[in-house]
């Protein structure tokens, strides 16, 4: 296969997982929002922030709900933004056209231009029914992808991008806690606390897989454990980073070579096999977060340089 086209491949899936992404983050950041205090607290920022895009934002002043949606959903010089993400995975899709099933390029091509045609008192407006759109974009093309794409090298690129997208979509999602705690460690343990942590799992739809496993306790400690380390949940990092290992080493069975990002994987999920139950959250939340983040990236570059991208 043209590295190229794994190029495009690799990268469409990554756009598709972060326009879902981001509209999760939007999610959580409305259920944030409705709690008391919530404008003191600043929570939009916090999310923004989780995007790497704090600093488009002056310190002091308040983001509010609209420049969120503003920024995070309709800006084109975001390239972050979801309907940044929606133009990209398009174009991505179209030289890499022939990798595609039918269905998958109907997923991607139906309505691409629908963001197009909101400003951002109307998107506020829809967000519920816009967030809802983007999501069903995104799960008919993985369903599509998942039924009826050939499972060779090809898929492996595009499951590789998924995988590695989804995995700093969860560790943004907690990170958001983190920033939105920061100021007011005496509220932990609170309801509010209990809030915002049973938030985290419905933006990830990880609510009853969570029930299924602990029963009706929820507890900041068990909800970092279930989304950093449980292998059977599959927006898990856990789960994200065996996906990744799993499929490098297709990747390096089809080129019959390895290169470094085979070894920084390897690093990932045996960091977290070394992990105990609460050993997280005792140590700290953001560390974790950030040492994710970094290791993520590097995989991203590695996996570029390995494959010729670019």
């Amino acid at each position: 296969m043209l590295s190229r086209t794994a190029e495009n491949l690799f990268w469409m899936a990554r756009y598709m997982e972060r326009a879902e992404a981001t509209s999760r983050l939007l999610t959580m950041g409305q259920r944030m929002a409705i709690l008391p205090g919530a404008h003191h607290r600043d929570e939009w920022r916090s999310v923004v922030r989780a995007t790497g895009a704090g600093h488009q934002f002056p310190e002091g002043t308040i983001v509010t709900e609209s420049d969120a949606i503003a920024f995070l959903m309709l800006d084109l010089d975001n390239p972050s933004s979801i309907r940044s993400c929606l133009l990209k995975a398009r174009a991505n899709a179209k030289s890499a056209r022939t990798m595609l099933t039918q269905d998958m390029w109907e997923a991607l091509n139906e309505g691409w231009r629908k963001l197009d045609s909101y400003d951002v008192s109307e998107a506020r407006q829809q967000l519920p029914a816009l967030i809802d759109w983007v999501k069903t974009r995104v799960m008919t093309f993985r369903g599509a992808a998942h039924s009826g794409q050939l499972r060779n090298e090809g898929h492996d690129f595009l499951r590789t991008g998924s995988a590695l997208e989804r995995a700093q979509m969860t560790l943004r999602l907690l990170d958001v806690k983190y920033y939105v705690l920061l100021p007011e460690t005496e509220v932990i343990g609170g309801n509010r606390d209990h809030y915002q942590w049973t938030s985290v799992l419905y933006a990830l739809s990880g609510a009853r897989a969570y029930h299924h496993v602990y029963g009706g306790t929820y507890t900041p400690w068990q909800i970092t454990d279930f989304l950093m380390l449980n292998r059977l949940f599959p927006r898990s990092v856990a789960y994200c980073y065996d996906q990744l290992a799993y499929r490098l080493n297709r990747l390096a069975g089809w080129h019959d070579a390895k290169g470094p990002c085979h070894d920084t994987v390897r690093d990932m999920v045996a960091g977290l096999e070394q992990q105990d139950s609460g050993e997280i959250f005792r140590r700290g939340l953001h560390e974790t977060v950030q040492n994710g983040l970094t290791m993520t990236n590097r995989l991203g570059s590695e996996i570029a340089q390995t494959y010729h991208f670019g």
